[in-house]
């Protein structure tokens, strides 16, 4: 499958890029170590410097390999990491990839998580051979369920990970999108 990896996507007000030893500071002050953010997003907390640190030493590794996807969404009238946007799972046995975002607390009803959403699906199915992007939030997540609704994807009863682990969803609502839709 032919894969782009992680490249640099601007959008009228976010720059999506790799992250960068720089975006440390940022992200504990904007997501990392904001429980509300990471509850939300299903993710730990990392309430110091050292955590986050090892996080962000993932993802730059991460970007050795071209099947990996994940962007830092950077403001740019800030200039702050204010989130990210990402591929939790990647499946090139059938060209399908699943979306997860997170965007910090004060920067959220803004419209960047649909902003750099719209910009990922796009260039994604420009760059590379997906042919289906899904995603699914949990019912109680009104947030990322908003995101959903407004994106171009659309409700379906299943993603591939629950497929996969033979879970019907229950409480999650499931998304599509696919590349000739």
């Amino acid at each position: 499958m032919q894969h782009s990896g992680t490249n640099t996507i601007n959008t009228p007000r976010l720059l999506l890029r790799r992250f960068e030893e720089k975006d440390l500071d940022d992200m504990l002050r904007n997501w990392v170590a904001d429980p509300a953010v990471q509850t939300e997003y299903g993710e730990p907390v990392y309430s110091d410097a050292t955590q986050a640190k090892e996080l962000l030493d993932k993802y730059i590794i991460g970007y050795e390999s071209k099947s990996f996807y994940r962007w830092a969404v950077i403001e740019k009238q800030s200039e702050q990491n204010i989130g990210q946007i990402a591929f939790c799972r990647v499946y090139e046995d059938i060209q399908t990839a699943e979306i997860e975002y997170c965007i910090g607390s004060a920067f959220q009803g803004h419209g960047y998580a649909g902003e750099a959403l719209s910009a990922v699906i796009s260039e994604i199915f420009k760059t590379t051979e997906f042919c289906r992007l899904e995603a699914y939030h949990r019912a109680e997540n009104q947030k990322s369920g908003r995101v959903l609704e407004k994106s171009a994807m659309i409700i379906t009863d299943n993603v591939e990970r629950f497929k996969r682990q033979g879970i019907f969803p229950e409480g999650e609502v499931c998304y599509c999108i696919e590349k000739n839709s």
